[in-house]
C-alpha cells in the first residue's frame, strides 16, 4: 500500500472514531447501535460501515466505551467532577470561577474559556489540584449568558462591521453583517446585542440595537452609562400612553374610605432639588400630653394596579436611578411628579404608619392603613436645618428655596423641635443597641446649563437629615414587626442585613491600625461599639473615605427577602421598606402585602415574591454601579481642567498594575501605573498592600499620603490616571 493511501485510510479511522465518541458523549445516558452511529456521522458505504464495526469492538475491549446489550454502544460515565459557578473575567483577559462552597476560586487560562462572558453562568471542570498551586480548570459549558448587550465603538468595514466592545473584560469584537448595522455609522457608540458565536468563527455575531451617539458627547456617555447596565433612559410609548389616561383625580367616595389626616399639621422635608416628594410628616399633641407622629406615604398601590402594563414596567426596573445630572425614574412622571408627590396644599392619598410617643420616645400606640393628607409646608433640608440651629421659623433669603426670606408659624416651628429631639432620643437607642452609623460623604457637583462640572461639594446628614431618617426607620421597622410576628407565618418583604465577614473586619483592622484605630472583636456588640468609634475618630482626616470605604466593603450587602435574620447595621430584628414606593418596587409590594394583612388576606406563595425580591436587589445593584460610574465620569471630566495643578491624595488601593489614588480635596480617585513610577522596578506586595521598590525599597502603602498630577483622562474609557510627585512628607 502506498503511503498516501495508508495515510488516507488512518486520517478515515481517527475520523470514525472520533466521530464515535462525538455520538456517544452527546446523549451519553443513552445507547445507540452501530447503524445509529452511522447513521449520525454520514458512514454510507459497506467497507466504511465494516471499519465503524470494527472500531466499535476494539474500542470495547479497550474499556474506552461500553457494550450495554448486544450490540448497543455507549460511554462510559466520566468520573470527572463537573461545579457551577459564576464567571469573573479579569483584566489580562483570564477568568477566576466563584462557586459556592469552594473557597478557592477557580483560575481558567483564556484558551479554556469556552466562548464564556464575564458573570456567565458556566459548568466547570477542576484539574486535579498540583502541591502548592492555586486551583486550576476549564469551563465545559455556558448554562446561562448573564448579558447579552453590550456598548461599545463601530469599527465599519465595507461589508459589515466589528463592534469593541467598552467594558475591557469583553475580550472580544463582535461582528455585525451589513443588514444588521442599523444606521451606525463608523465611530458612532452603540448597543450590540450578542445573537450568536459560530463554532467555526472567531468572533461572536451581533446586531446593533441602538445607536447612542458620538463618543465623548454628554447625552452619548450618560445614556452609554445606562446601556452598560441594561438600564432603560424613556418610558416606551405604550406605557407613557396608560400612565397619562389615569384618573388621578381626588375623589370623595375614595376619601370615605380612608382615615382623613387633612386638618392635622404636615408637612415635607426633602433635597432642594427634589420633584418626586414621597414621604410626609404630620404632628399633634393629644390630650394626655403625648405625641401623635403620622409617617405619611405617597399610596403609589392605588394606581399601580397589578398585572398591568403600567405595573410590569416599574416592576422590570425596580428602583429610580439616580446619575449626576438626572433621575431615571421608576414611575412616569405623570405618577412620580405629580399625582403621588406630597405637594404643599395639595389633597393626596398616603399610605400611613401612626405612632403614639410619649416625650421619652417610648411607643405607646400603633395604626397602619390608608389615608388621606394635604401638607401645609414644603422645606428643603437646609431650611428645617435652620429652624433647628435657630429655635425661630425666620427663614432666611440665603436660606430659602423660594427666592425670598419667609417665616413659618409657631406651630410648625415647635413641631420641627420637637420631631428633632424624639429622633435623638431614637437613634442614641439605636446606637446603644448595636447599630452602625455609616454617614458617608457623598460627591456631589455643581453642573452649569451644558452639564459641566464647575465645582465639587459634599452632601453631609445633618440633624434634619436624620430626623426624617429615624421617622423613616421607625415606620419601616413596625410595619415589618407588625407582619412579622404574627402566627402563623405570613410572606413578606424583609430588607435583611447579614453579620459582616470576619476575615474582612480583620483585614481592615490591620490597615487602620496604621493610623491608629483598632476594632474590637470580643463579641457581636463590642464589634459594632468599635466600628462606631472608628467612624467617629476618623471624621475630618485624612483617611476618613478611605476608612468609611474599606468599612462599608466590610460589611454584608443588605437585600431583599422573604427570609427574616434582622438587619444588622441598624440592631433591628425586624426591618422592611415601606416609604418610598415612587423609587421603589419593594415598597410597593410592602403595601399591597400590608393591605392584603390589613383585609384579612390568606398568605400568598412565597417563592413568588422571593423571585421578585431577588429581581429587586440585583437592579438595586446595577442601579448603584451605575451612579458610581455616572460619578466617576463626572470626576474625570472635572479634572481634564486640572492638568497642570498638584494635588494631595491618599493611596485608597494598591494593585499588582498600579495604586489608586484619591485626592483629599475633591475625592476624585485615579491611578498611577506601576510602570510610570520613575526611579526604581516596584513589586506588589499584597499581604503589605503595598508596592514595594526593588532597589531603594521604598514602600508605597494603603493610607499613604502622595503628591500627584493629571496624567491623561479618557471619558470614553472612564479611565483617569496620575503621574506621581512623590510622598506627602
Amino acid at each position: 500500500m502506498s503511503k498516501n493511501k495508508k495515510k488516507t485510510k488512518n486520517h478515515r479511522t481517527n475520523e470514525i472514531t472520533k466521530g464515535i465518541f462525538t455520538v456517544l458523549e452527546k446523549e451519553p445516558k443513552n445507547s445507540f447501535t452501530y447503524k445509529q452511529i452511522a447513521a449520525k456521522i454520514g458512514v454510507i458505504d459497506a467497507n466504511e460501515r465494516n471499519q465503524l464495526i470494527k472500531r466499535l469492538t476494539e474500542l470495547k475491549e479497550k474499556k474506552r466505551i461500553l457494550e450495554e446489550t448486544r450490540g448497543h454502544f455507549k460511554a462510559i460515565p466520566s468520573t470527572k467532577t463537573y461545579h457551577t459557578g459564576t464567571v469573573d473575567i479579569t483584566g489580562r483577559g483570564n477568568a477566576y470561577i466563584v462557586v459556592d462552597g469552594i473557597d478557592d476560586d477557580i483560575f481558567v487560562p483564556f484558551n479554556k474559556l469556552k466562548k464564556a462572558f464575564h458573570k456567565d453562568t458556566v459548568e466547570v471542570y477542576i484539574f486535579p489540584r498540583r502541591k502548592g498551586k492555586k486551583l486550576e480548570g476549564e469551563i465545559t459549558r455556558v448554562i446561562e449568558r448573564k448579558k447579552t448587550s453590550f456598548v461599545g465603538i463601530v469599527d465599519m468595514q465595507k461589508t459589515f462591521a466589528f463592534v469593541r466592545p467598552s467594558d475591557f473584560r469583553m475580550y472580544t469584537d463582535i461582528f455585525v453583517p451589513k443588514d444588521k448595522i442599523n444606521g451606525a455609522e463608523n465611530g458612532d457608540k452603540v448597543v450590540v446585542e450578542f445573537t450568536e458565536w459560530p463554532d467555526n468563527a472567531d468572533s461572536p455575531f451581533g446586531r446593533i440595537t441602538d445607536v447612542l451617539g458620538k463618543p465623548g458627547e454628554h447625552q452619548t456617555e450618560i445614556h452609554s452609562i445606562l446601556a452598560e447596565y441594561g438600564l432603560p433612559y424613556e418610558f416606551p410609548y405604550e406605557v407613557e400612553q396608560y400612565a397619562n389616561t389615569l384618573d388621578t383625580s381626588i375623589k370623595s367616595e375614595e376619601i370615605n374610605k380612608r382615615k382623613d389626616m387633612r386638618e392635622v399639621l404636615t408637612f415635607t422635608i426633602d433635597p432642594k432639588d427634589a420633584k418626586d416628594f414621597d414621604d410626609a410628616l404630620s404632628f399633634r399633641i393629644l390630650e394626655n400630653g403625648n405625641y401623635e407622629i403620622g409617617i405619611h406615604i405617597a399610596d403609589v398601590s392605588h394606581y399601580l394596579e397589578p398585572d398591568t402594563i403600567l405595573d410590569e414596567q416599574a416592576y422590570d426596573r425596580a428602583t429610580s436611578v439616580y446619575l449626576v445630572d438626572r433621575v431615571v425614574p421608576m414611575l412616569p412622571e405623570v405618577l412620580s411628579n405629580n399625582a403621588c408627590s406630597l405637594r404643599p396644599n395639595e389633597e393626596k392619598y398616603t399610605f400611613s404608619a401612626i405612632f403614639e410617643l410619649d416625650d421619652k420616645a417610648q411607643l405607646r400606640d400603633q395604626w397602619f392603613g390608608r389615608t388621606v393628607i394635604d401638607s401645609n409646608e414644603r422645606f428643603a433640608y437646609e431650611e428645617a436645618q435652620y429652624i433647628i440651629e435657630n429655635g425661630n421659623g425666620h427663614i432666611p433669603n440665603d436660606i430659602s428655596i423660594r427666592g425670598e426670606a419667609f417665616t413659618v408659624s409657631n406651630e410648625v416651628v415647635k413641631a420641627t423641635l420637637t420631631l428633632n429631639k424624639l429622633a435623638k432620643i431614637m437613634r442614641s437607642k439605636r446606637m446603644e443597641q448595636g447599630a452602625i452609623s455609616f454617614d458617608k460623604v457623598e460627591v456631589r457637583f455643581n453642573l452649569n446649563d451644558k452639564n459641566e462640572p464647575e465645582s465639587v461639594y459634599f452632601k453631609e446628614a445633618k440633624d434634619a437629615n436624620k430626623l426624617i431618617e429615624e421617622f423613616m426607620l421607625l415606620a419601616n421597622r413596625k410595619v415589618a414587626e407588625f407582619i412579622g410576628k404574627q402566627k402563623p407565618k405570613k410572606t413578606f418583604v424583609y430588607r435583611v442585613h447579614d453579620n459582616p465577614d470576619e476575615d474582612k473586619l480583620i483585614a481592615l483592622n490591620s490597615i487602620i491600625s496604621r493610623f491608629g484605630h483598632k476594632i474590637d472583636f470580643k463579641d457581636k456588640k463590642s464589634i459594632s461599639a468599635s466600628l462606631n468609634q472608628l467612624l467617629e475618630d476618623v471624621k475630618g482626616k485624612k483617611e476618613q473615605n478611605l476608612v468609611d470605604t474599606l468599612a462599608i466593603r466590610s460589611m454584608s450587602k443588605a437585600i431583599y427577602t422573604t427570609e427574616n435574620i434582622g438587619h444588622y447595621g441598624l440592631a433591628f430584628d425586624y426591618y422592611t421598606h415601606f416609604t418610598s414606593p415612587i423609587r421603589r418596587y419593594p415598597d410597593v409590594m410592602v403595601h399591597r402585602l400590608l393591605q392584603h394583612y390589613l383585609d384579612n388576606g390568606q398568605s400568598p406563595k412565597e417563592e413568588i415574591y422571593e423571585d421578585k425580591c431577588k429581581h429587586s436587589s440585583d437592579m438595586e445593584g446595577l442601579a448603584a454601579n451605575a451612579e458610581r460610574d455616572s460619578i466617576k465620569y463626572m470626576q474625570i471630566k472635572f479634572m481634564q481642567d486640572h492638568q497642570d495643578q498638584e494635588f494631595i491624595g491618599v493611596i485608597s488601593g494598591v494593585t499588582e498594575w498600579g495604586i489608586y489614588v484619591e485626592i483629599i480635596e475633591n475625592k476624585c480617585e485615579g491611578m498611577v501605573r506601576i510602570r510610570d513610577i520613575k526611579g526604581d522596578y516596584y513589586i506588589f506586595d499584597e499581604k503589605e498592600y503595598a508596592i514595594i521598590g526593588e532597589r531603594t525599597k521604598k514602600t508605597y502603602q494603603l493610607g499613604d499620603e502622595v503628591v500627584v498630577m493629571v496624567k491623561s483622562t479618557d471619558l470614553i474609557k472612564r479611565h483617569l490616571d496620575f503621574s506621581l510627585i512623590g510622598k506627602n512628607e
